[in-house]
């Protein structure tokens, strides 16, 4: 079962990052399956840290894009809006080149708050990073 209230397409969700910072760090939305939501970025200039390392920052940026997109879709957004209130990251393995995989799922959907936990793999599947993101459910005004 479905746990999308405002369900978006593929096609809207990355038409809606047009001149943003998720445009810039090329976040692209590839998937959306019945309980989770996958984007993919390049570890490439944009992304690095100075070492030629996928910056951790870049990391967070991923994960917050995926949770805050699976979370205002979980809700009635013509009721309510969902906001970052909190995240944290775990680096687990560098990142060199190529692109990362983030995949978002919910552990908790709320009335007033959702966690979000966003795994984000590099193209051999081996996990780089692990978030969790707690959104506030605000009621629209």
């Amino acid at each position: 079962m479905s746990i999308w209230r405002s369900l978006q397409t593929l096609e809207a969700l990355n038409a809606a990052n047009l001149g943003t910072m998720v445009q810039h760090l090329d976040i692209v939305f590839t998937e959306i399956g019945e309980d989770f939501i996958r984007a993919t970025m390049p570890v490439d200039e944009r992304t690095r840290q100075p070492y030629g390392l996928l910056h951790g920052g870049a990391s967070v940026a991923l994960a917050e894009t995926l949770g805050s997109t699976g979370a205002n879709m979980c809700v009635d957004r013509s009721r309510c809006r969902c906001l970052g209130q909190e995240i944290n990251a775990n680096h687990m393995r560098p990142a060199r080149g190529g692109r990362v995989t983030g995949t978002a799922r919910p552990l908790h959907i709320g009335m007033r708050s959702q966690v979000w936990s966003i795994d984000i793999t590099n193209e051999a599947k081996e996990l780089v990073c692990v978030s969790r993101l707690t959104m506030a459910v605000l009621q629209s005004r």
